[in-house]
C-alpha cells in the first residue's frame, strides 16, 4: 500500500524519547562534521592554491592521491584506516571519527577550491600588494571574499557526506560514538519501520537545515559587503 492504513505518533514519541538517545547523536553527529569541515578548510586552502596555480614535477600525481577517496571503494580505504588506528590507539575515540571522515569529505572541499582558484590567478593580489596591502589584508580583502562561494559549497558537501557516514563512524566508533546514521540504521534494516521512517524524515531535515543556514549566511555576507562598499 503507498498510503499507510493508520497513523499514529508512536515512532516519534519514541525518537524524542530520553532512552532513545537521539539528541545525543545529533549532537555528536553536527559536532563531527562541524570539526571536519573545519579541518578540511585548513588543509584545502594552501593545497588547492598550490594545485591550482602552480605548475610541479608530480602535479598529477598529487592530485591523483587527493581525489583517490572518490574512486577507491570505501570499504576498503576504513578498513585501511581502522587497522592503523587500532595499532595508534584511536578507535572507539571520537578523534579517531574525525580523522576517519576527513578522508572521504576532504576531495570535495579540494575541488570547491581549486576551482575557485583557477578562476583568481595573481593579478589582483598583485595589485593589492602594490597598494600597500600585507599579507592578512590581502587575505581577509582579496582571496577570502573571492573564495568564500567555494569554501560554502565544499562546507555544504562535507557536512553532507560527514552527516551520512554509517560504515566509517560504526567500524572507527566501534559503538562508543553514536551518531544519527549509527541509529537510525537497525531501524531500516529490519527492526521497526516506522521508527526508521521518523529518524531519516529527521537526518532529511538537519541536512537541509544546514543547507539553508549555509546559504542563508552566504547572501547575508554579500549583502552586508555591498553596503560597505557602498
Amino acid at each position: 500500500m503507498l498510503l499507510p492504513s493508520d497513523f499514529s505518533l508512536r515512532a516519534w514519541e519514541y525518537v524524542f524519547s530520553p532512552s532513545a538517545g537521539t539528541w545525543g547523536a545529533i549532537g555528536s553527529s553536527l559536532c563531527i562534521a562541524c570539526i571536519v569541515t573545519l579541518v578540511n578548510i585548513l588543509i584545502c586552502l594552501p593545497a588547492a592554491n598550490v594545485i591550482a596555480r602552480v605548475n610541479f614535477k608530480g602535479k598529477i600525481w598529487v592530485e591523483g592521491i587527493l581525489y583517490s577517496p572518490l574512486i577507491i571503494p570505501p570499504f576498503i580505504t576504513v578498513m585501511g584506516i581502522h587497522i592503523t588506528f587500532i595499532h595508534l590507539g584511536l578507535t572507539e575515540t571520537i578523534l579517531g571519527v574525525i580523522l576517519a571522515h576527513i578522508a572521504p569529505t576532504l576531495p570535495y572541499m579540494l575541488r570547491a577550491l581549486v576551482i575557485s582558484y583557477q578562476t583568481l590567478g595573481f593579478s589582483w593580489e598583485e595589485q593589492a600588494k602594490m597598494l600597500g596591502a600585507g599579507t592578512l589584508n590581502r587575505l581577509r580583502f582579496v582571496l577570502l571574499p573571492h573564495l568564500l562561494p567555494g569554501i560554502v559549497a565544499g562546507s555544504s558537501l562535507t557536512l553532507l557526506v560527514s552527516l551520512s557516514q554509517y560504515l566509517i563512524t560504526f567500524l572507527i566508533g566501534g559503538g562508543q560514538v553514536v551518531t544519527l546514521p549509527i541509529i537510525l540504521f537497525p531501524f531500516i534494516s529490519g527492526g521497526d519501520i516506522a521508527i526508521g521512517s521518523a529518524y531519516t524524515i529527521l537526518f532529511a531535515g538537519i541536512a537541509l537545515f544546514s543547507l539553508w543556514l549555509m546559504n542563508s549566511l552566504l547572501k547575508r555576507y554579500y549583502k552586508t559587503r555591498i553596503l560597505f562598499i557602498r
